[in-house]
């Protein structure tokens, strides 16, 4: 780890004046929350930023709802949210995604705001030895010739396939949400989750749209009635603390067995949190059936790229998506919910 400057201020506006811009993408300094990510990266000098900027003493926490509006604060662990009445209640797909993605010990200390941002796991990226334009733009992609089978077959380019790792932005991306953020000369900015993320194209360095001083302090998204028929499906090589081979988020507004309306939610497979809008579209007004289910998922993989080990993620996500279709159709939503079932 290389040596960096550490502070720990008590405002917001502070935190963000704290933080020196680079004038290249991921160069300045970095935000530090929970650090489940950060520390690792930092800890094999992948990630070497000149300052660390605690955001312990920011008032960034709870979740509310006013005017039917629910905001999430960016301090929020994800064991808090994912035990949070409106997550379990009123939109299981966010609680379900939160519990299947990491053990008890890193969902106590990981928080929201950071868990959106966590990056790739491509083991070329981190190994900090092999060719990655990611993490050194115009070294070369040694995944796309390498043992690829954990990487992106959705929103890759010729620089870069290493996958989005995340869960919960791919269920929050359901709902429109809006990422509220703030930066030291701009002040506030609230940025679409949709538009957060940014493909990899020519230049896989450039992650998201967020400056190196601009912290990201909450969420606002509205949960319509229907939210409560959704569900996360996660298909991975163990049940337990592992990263989606490919997942599907889904909300079902029903009349009936006619699809009024669909969210579709992609992860494990993309380089970005993935909504699949073409299914979406396909599902309005059809009958929940095994075949509408299993044509949705194909339409989703539709621009997919398998390369030589992770082609299987294509037949895979096809039928991950359909089992989340007819599993939110299937839901019981005449009581509240419990915890999620497959916590660990």
């Amino acid at each position: 780890m290389k040596p960096f400057r550490y502070q720990a201020p008590s405002s917001v506006d502070a935190a963000v004046e704290a933080v020196e811009p680079m004038g290249v993408p991921g160069q300045g300094g970095a935000f530090l929350a929970g650090g489940t990510t950060l520390i690792d990266l930092m800890k094999l000098s992948v990630a070497t930023p000149p300052s660390v900027t605690d955001i312990k003493n920011l008032s960034l926490d709870g979740i509310e709802e006013a005017d039917g509006e629910v905001r999430v604060g960016a301090r929020v662990t994800m064991a808090e949210a994912a035990s949070h009445p409106i997550f379990l209640d009123r939109a299981p797909v966010l609680s379900d995604a939160l519990w299947k993605a990491a053990s008890p010990q890193l969902r106590n200390v990981a928080t929201l705001g950071g868990n959106i941002l966590q990056r790739t796991r491509c083991p070329y990226f981190r190994d900090n030895v092999s060719p990655c334009n990611k993490r050194d733009p115009g070294s070369g992609c040694a995944a796309i010739g390498g043992i690829n089978r954990l990487l992106a077959v959705l929103g890759t380019s010729e620089s870069c396939i290493a996958t989005y790792a995340g869960d919960f932005a791919n269920a929050l991306i359901l709902f429109d949400t809006t990422v509220e953020t703030h930066r030291a000369a701009e002040g506030p900015r609230q940025i679409e989750l949709e538009d957060l993320h940014v493909l990899p194209e020519d230049h896989p360095e450039r992650e998201t749209v967020l400056a190196d001083d601009e912290l990201i302090t909450g969420y606002r998204f509205r949960l319509p009635d229907w939210a409560r028929r959704s569900v996360y499906v996660k298909a991975r090589d163990r049940e337990s603390y592992a990263f989606a081979l490919a997942s599907a988020a889904v909300a079902l507004d029903l009349d009936g067995e006619t699809i009024r309306e669909a969210r579709i939610g992609l992860g494990g497979v993309a380089t970005v949190p993935w909504r699949a809008r073409e299914a979406e579209d396909f599902l309005k007004g059809k009958t929940v059936s095994e075949e509408t289910g299993l044509q949705a998922g194909r339409i989703a993989f539709e621009s997919a790229q398998g390369y030589e080990h992770n082609a299987f993620k294509i037949p895979l996500g096809r039928q991950v998506v359909a089992k989340a279709i007819f599993d939110a159709a299937r839901k019981d939503v005449s009581g509240s919910a419990g915890q999620s079932e497959g916590a660990n």
